[in-house]
């Protein structure tokens, strides 16, 4: 069923691509829908046009993320992605009409849970940081010429040495007015000398013991003046909330909470003001056999809601939840937001193994 607050529609059934994204595709002022092996031409979305074959097998389409830049600068919007079984992170290549595109390597790596992006230097631009479970943080920075041109070319920086995890988010965790990256075994500060001055102090203090969501978000929602972390467990079953506290030596720990424990597979999740009233609440929702059939509640109902925060009470308000084999939809490993029907209010756009859906916010 879905919230009256919603209208839900079906985009298409045949596409089982687990990541999304909006830009203007073809740079007529429209906002358009990418997923996977097709684009679809705003503003009905009805009619999709092929951008290239990526393989599919054991159901999943090897594309973990649709992040639009403009890599090599001529003005059109192209696409970063990466997947567990792709060895590299890629960009495909806006041909710039209704051709295929062509995919590029811009760097060998290993499984690719998804990938994240985040200004990390305060240049103004967002790096990728891909989240590799079983390699160092690293992450990759375009080229800039002389005349603030996109060059196609990426320098890749190695953060850490400890292994990533399943799991990665990014914020100020000590108020010292630099973000740190959060992973699900600890900690790591920036250098005194900036973003790309080496290996990052790590500080193991904290210990996610499950498969954590992607992202992570650091965000305050205990009322006082340190940030706490939101993390979901990405194949096992609940929400939570870290605290961050002090403790008797004045050091930093962590309290954890349960936020609900009821559903599973919160494995992607916004920070955003979905209900139009001035705050900010989490949006998630369920990945759809994200481990086809082998994580606890695999294959129960799917869903989308959004958690809002009052002091120490959390509220879910359900948007969508049902059986995705009659119609119910989660939102896949990358989904996306974006005001698609000009109401001034974010729309949801929702992939994953069970098709492609816009659920618009009215």
């Amino acid at each position: 069923m879905t919230s009256t607050k919603f209208r839900k529609v079906l985009v298409d059934a045949e596409n089982k691509c687990e990541a999304c994204s909006v830009f203007d595709v073809n740079n007529d002022g429209i906002d358009d829908i990418v997923c996977g092996e097709y684009w679809y031409e705003g503003p009905d979305f009805k009619t999709k046009h092929k951008i290239c074959d990526i393989p599919y097998e054991h159901e999943y389409l090897w594309d973990f993320c649709n992040y639009p830049m403009d890599v090599n600068g001529n003005g059109l919007m192209d696409i970063i992605t990466g997947s567990w079984w792709g060895e590299g992170v890629y960009w495909r290549e806006n041909p710039g009409n209704n051709g295929e595109w062509h995919t590029h390597l811009i760097c060998a790596t290993s499984s690719i849970e998804t990938i994240r992006f985040y200004d990390i230097d305060g240049d103004g631009r967002e790096e990728i940081f891909p989240n590799c479970p079983g390699a160092p943080v690293f992450y990759l920075k375009l080229i800039i010429d002389e005349n603030g041109c996109p060059t196609g070319r990426f320098d890749t920086y190695t953060l850490s040495e400890v292994n990533a995890g399943h799991g990665l988010g990014f914020g100020d965790i000590d108020g010292d007015g630099k973000p740190e990256i959060v992973l699900c075994g600890g900690i790591l500060h920036m250098p005194e000398d900036g973003a790309n001055a080496g290996l990052w102090d790590f500080s193991s203090e904290l210990d996610l013991d499950f498969t954590a969501s992607v992202p992570i978000l650091v965000r305050n929602v205990s009322g006082d003046a340190l940030p706490d972390l939101i993390v979901g467990a990405a194949h096992d079953y609940g929400l939570f909330r870290y605290e961050q506290t002090k403790d008797a030596n004045g050091g930093r720990a962590w309290i954890k909470h349960v936020m609900d424990a009821a559903w599973s597979q919160y494995h992607d999740m916004q920070w955003i003001d979905i209900d139009g009233d001035g705050e900010l609440e989490l949006l998630t929702g369920k990945r759809w056999r994200a481990h086809n059939g082998g994580d606890p509640g695999d294959d129960q109902n799917v869903f989308i809601c959004y958690y809002k925060f009052h002091g120490n009470e959390i509220y879910r308000h359900i948007i969508e939840y049902g059986d995705p084999q009659d119609g119910g939809t989660g939102v896949g490993i990358y989904f996306w937001t974006a005001d698609l029907s000009g109401n001034g209010k974010p729309d949801i756009i929702a992939p994953g193994k069970e098709g492609l859906y816009i659920l618009y916010n009215e």
